[in-house]
């Protein structure tokens, strides 16, 4: 018989929350730059901040050594392997100076970005007002309107250095705000904060009884000063954090993050976690645990590579005529696009079509980003000098 091939129309609809976000911007370019290179084309990806680099060798034979272990294989804690959680409690004391109790205060998560989801169902009722940076990371945002909150944005700029205008969020009233994001050091700008500006947000989300939440991964990545919010005096009433092993050790795709805080936030976010998941691979989490023990070396080692990658995307900014702030950390470079072009998407699109060079464009993440791109370091110095070579070709 022949096989009927029309189109057929799903006969249940989406729930009304779908509705209210849309598919996330690289998921849909990611789309569009397979189907350039199913076209024979060689495009140069410089938009997401996926690390190229393994994570070291101790690290890969400890995955294996576990997965070697016929007892390893079944369900985990939902709290996670007490060596994971006592390592993520010794990297807090001996890099940011913080002490955590592994056996409440911590709380491993599949990837920092389950955590935001998981935060927001945990603590936002319906109609809550969450505190959500521009420029900001999208999923803020989404995990919220999918929580049933109200995302009300607060502006940051570069006029006011990247930090948030507390008296001007306080002027426009703060009885419905439940939660704030805060991301230092920022994505996408590359701003770090100082101990006395997170002192400030502490006071102010203790003032209003908000909750402050940190994502705080990209402390490692061009940057020596490492701070956590969990340092400020008084911190645990009213803040957690988030971090992530995705950045600070080239393990993005191994999904492994956690949050700190009161135990009672940790609770509260575990309640929900534990219906949602059945605990992390234990070969996963011990590699983990072995990942944190990384000497200074390490690190160095790897951001050595990324000040010479940073050295060509500096160039590239330059070629295009965009300012920057040196003084910038992370796996980013952010820079001001030039008066000739009416928005960032305009020049990205142009620098995809015409040079197959892909650059995020600003405006993803907020309209305060519009006039920005965003150049990714996850690349070699030999890819990064070749798209170099391309935007000069068709600039000059």
């Amino acid at each position: 018989m022949e096989e009927n091939s029309a189109v057929t129309k799903a006969a249940v609809k989406p729930a009304e929350r779908t509705k209210h976000i849309s598919e996330y911007y690289f998921s849909r370019k990611r789309q569009e730059i397979e189907k350039m290179k199913e076209r024979g084309l060689d495009v140069i990806e410089l938009g997401i901040g996926s690390p190229d680099r393994p994570p070291s060798g101790n690290v890969i034979e400890t995955l294996y050594s576990n997965a070697l272990k016929p007892g390893n294989h079944g369900y985990q804690s939902y709290i996670g392997i007490q060596a994971l959680r006592a390592g993520f409690s010794n990297w807090y004391k001996r890099f940011f100076s913080v002490e955590l109790d592994p056996s409440g205060e911590i709380l491993p998560l599949i990837g920092s970005k389950e955590g935001i989801m998981h935060i927001s169902m945990a603590f936002i009722n319906d109609g809550d007002e969450v505190l959500v940076p521009d420029p900001g990371y999208p999923a803020y945002a989404a995990a919220t309107k999918l929580a049933g909150g109200t995302v009300r944005c607060y502006d940051l700029t570069e006029e006011n250095d990247w930090l948030p205008d507390l008296e001007g969020i306080e002027k426009q009233g703060v009885g419905n705000v439940k939660m704030m994001w805060i991301n230092y050091p920022h994505m996408p700008t590359g701003k770090r904060a100082t101990k006395n500006d997170l002192g400030k947000m502490v006071a102010f989300a203790r003032k209003h009884n908000i909750l402050l939440c940190n994502d705080n991964p990209y402390s490692f990545i061009l940057n020596n000063d490492y701070l956590s919010i969990l340092s400020v005096d008084g911190a645990k009433d009213i803040a957690i954090e988030m971090n992530s092993l995705s950045k600070s050790h080239n393990m993005a795709g191994w999904r492994i993050g956690m949050v700190a805080g009161n135990k009672e936030y940790i609770n509260a976010i575990l309640k929900v976690k534990s219906n949602m998941d059945s605990g992390m691979f234990q070969p996963l989490q011990a590699a983990a645990a072995e990942a944190l023990n990384a000497p200074d070396e390490w690190y160095d080692e790897v951001n050595e590579a990324y000040r010479k990658r940073r050295k060509v995307a500096e160039e590239i900014m330059k070629t295009l005529a965009c300012s920057f702030d040196e003084r910038q950390s992370g796996l980013f470079l952010w820079g001001k696009i030039p008066a000739c072009y009416h928005n960032s998407e305009e020049l990205t699109e142009f620098l995809l079509h015409k040079a197959n060079v892909f650059i995020t464009p600003g405006f993803i993440f907020g309209k305060n980003g519009d006039n920005y791109i965003r150049i990714s370091l996850c690349a070699t110095e030999e890819v990064l000098t070749n798209a170099l070579n391309r935007i000069k070709t068709i600039i000059n």
